[in-house]
């Protein structure tokens, strides 16, 4: 089956992003766009993020998870450190984040490193979600084959018998992806789009800042 797609056109004309406009800081930056498109009401979920990882079988794979923190020392988010991504992160530390917000046409792509949260901040964390989310935090076997939908919900009705306060499993917690790099790119009319690459200096701990070729 064969689906030509080389008539899907999109002309990107809604702003731009000039150097005079870029905060010394790209997490200022960030947290602009962030409040802007959330305002506005662009997206359901302005915080679905990418986050790329590479695996033991050395292929790389994205999935989408949800941002919960950001601030001068990086982006938190919260996942299994036994699934997947976080058998991955065990073993390559190095990741790529990135946001889509098509209705702003606008990007953002972070490469960081990574580091568990506190245990204290993922307890607290996992404290303040819906009791729901914390059930499903504990019987999922997250990225584990499972026999069907069926083992799951017994599990679940197993633990909704129990009285006892939920605690958080010491397998879940929060990452904090350290940014090494921060590029934001907004769409401009004929592929001229405005791309701009903050860099970390890790002698100077400053932000070097270029502008790229679309």
């Amino acid at each position: 089956m064969e689906k030509d797609l080389q008539n899907y056109r999109k002309s990107y004309e809604k702003s731009e992003l000039r150097l005079n406009q870029l905060h010394r800081d790209p997490i200022l930056l960030f947290k602009d766009w962030f409040i802007e498109v959330e305002k506005a009401q662009l997206v359901d979920e302005v915080n679905a993020m990418n986050i790329s990882t590479v695996g033991e079988d050395g292929f790389p794979k994205t999935r989408i998870v949800l941002l919960k923190k950001f601030s001068k020392d990086g982006f938190v988010f919260y996942t299994n450190y036994k699934s997947e991504k976080g058998l991955a992160i065990e073993k390559h530390p190095k990741v790529c984040l990135s946001f889509f917000w098509p209705a702003a046409e606008r990007q953002v792509i972070i490469k960081g490193i990574v580091e568990k949260t506190p245990q204290e901040q993922s307890s607290n964390y996992f404290a303040s979600r819906p009791k729901g989310s914390q059930m499903g935090a504990i019987v999922s076997p997250q990225s584990q084959p499972i026999p069907n939908r069926e083992f799951l919900e017994e599990k679940l009705s197993e633990l909704q018998k129990e009285e006892s306060e939920l605690k958080r499993p010491e397998h879940w917690g929060g990452y904090i992806v350290k940014p090494q790099e921060m590029e934001f790119w907004q769409g401009r009319a004929n592929r001229l789009h405005d791309r701009f690459l903050y860099t970390l200096d890790s002698k100077t701990n400053d932000w070097n800042i270029v502008r790229l070729a679309p």
